[in-house]
């Protein structure tokens, strides 16, 4: 595959396959946890009163960006207000903020700023996806809705086949990340900014999650989440 001078590969603006944009529908289309399907079109309907005038998405949420990959980032689950009413990953809350802003510095995002899926942001080397793809209520899924969505975390791992470095961001998408990667014996513990190699060239690098908890109480600052992605660049340099 033709690479540019820093390595990322060259893209071809169609290389969205028939087996991503299937995969897409059968993630928009599911309604396979009562609770979780109750709450996100409760929320879509209700609305809250800065979104009074929006359209809700109020679906299942796809992952996002490049299917060429070598970046995959991974989040807990749409916020109520954010993914479930944009209809795209870490689009229009707090967390995505921190989380696109990232991107952005370290060359994997066009822009800042992600706010609505029409927005102009495109997404270089990098794939965006959540462990849970409904908004779950108080942010909180239970172990079975989890359970029931890691079969599209794993068919997104196996549709990208050129991902080397698997970014799950904070504990619990690190735990429901780990079993799909075949990790090393002792299993790695969570910590921030920690990598772990895997088979076949590739590398788990953890960090907290951005958070609203973790940001406001300076657990996670701008730097360490900058340091995480400069990890990433540094271990994508080095393949």
């Amino acid at each position: 595959m033709t690479r540019t001078s820093e390595g990322a590969p060259l893209r071809d603006p169609r290389a969205r396959s028939r087996d991503w944009l299937a995969l897409e529908t059968e993630i928009i289309e599911c309604r396979r946890c009562p609770r979780l399907v109750g709450w996100r079109e409760e929320v879509a309907a209700r609305k809250v009163a800065r979104f009074r005038e929006h359209s809700y998405w109020g679906r299942p949420i796809p992952g996002f960006g490049d299917p060429q990959a070598r970046l995959w980032v991974i989040g807990l689950a749409p916020a109520a207000h954010g993914g479930n009413r944009t209809g795209r990953v870490f689009t229009g809350d707090p967390s995505g903020d921190w989380v696109f802003r990232a991107l952005h510095r370290a060359g994997f995002a066009n822009q800042p700023t992600s706010t609505h899926r029409q927005d102009g942001l495109q997404l270089t080397d990098c794939y965006i996806s959540a462990v849970v793809r409904c908004a779950p209520p108080d942010n909180r899924p239970t172990p079975t809705e989890a359970k029931t969505c890691l079969g599209y975390l794993a068919q997104e791992l196996k549709g990208l086949t050129q991902v080397r470095v698997i970014l799950p961001l904070g504990h619990f998408a690190f735990q429901h990340t780990l079993p799909l990667l075949d990790p090393p014996k002792p299993r790695p513990k969570f910590a921030h900014n920690q990598v772990t190699a895997l088979a076949e060239g590739r590398y788990l690098l953890t960090s907290y999650h951005p958070s609203q908890r973790n940001t406001a109480t300076k657990r996670l600052t701008e730097p360490m989440f900058d340091a995480v992605f400069d990890q990433a660049r540094r271990l994508l340099a080095q393949l």
